[in-house]
């Protein structure tokens, strides 16, 4: 499984790119899941919800399961928040895993920077930023500058960059 990481600070369009990004990759015939950090205590399961109810009584896993999808819900029950390594070994094989968050991990990332944020510090400090995507210009960026207009050149680099077969959109066909 290659993996690719969109990071960057906290409103700086990583979901609004991810979500962009996604239908242009599948339509180029390729497998996609996401991982995605949460900084802040978060919960997908809702009081009254027999899963909901299993968790608070202490179960360190619970497993739902339908028709359609199954969601594995763990808690850390006070051990350490889960690394990406360990989170990627739970994951299904696919050709890809577009990580959005853990902007301090060691995989390859683009870094994305809207607006008048400050000078971008990740690819100037860390190898594993291979590109840069913004909405404005970064004459002295240290890697190459995509425009964050343009989420069809992102997907050609993340698919050149991950040595991914591009395979031909059907309307190309």
């Amino acid at each position: 499984m290659k993996v690719f990481g969109l990071a960057g600070y906290s409103g700086s369009g990583k979901t609004t790119l991810m979500v962009r990004l996604l239908p242009l990759l599948i339509a180029h015939g390729i497998k996609v899941s996401t991982i995605k950090h949460a900084h802040h205590q978060f919960d997908v399961d809702q009081p009254g919800k027999d899963s909901f109810e299993h968790r608070a009584a202490g179960a360190t896993e619970v497993m739902v399961s339908s028709a359609t999808r199954w969601a594995l819900l763990h808690e850390h029950r006070g051990a350490p928040e889960a690394e990406l390594g360990d989170l990627l070994e739970r994951m299904s094989p696919v050709d890809l895993v577009l990580v959005e968050g853990f902007k301090r991990d060691r995989h390859d990332k683009l870094e994305i920077v809207r607006g008048d944020e400050a000078t971008p510090s990740l690819c100037r400090t860390d190898p594993n930023v291979v590109a840069l995507a913004s909405d404005r210009q970064w004459p002295d960026a240290a890697c190459p500058v995509l425009s964050l207009n343009d989420p069809q050149a992102i997907a050609g680099f993340i698919l050149q960059h991950c040595d991914l077969r591009q395979m031909p959109l059907a309307e190309d066909a």
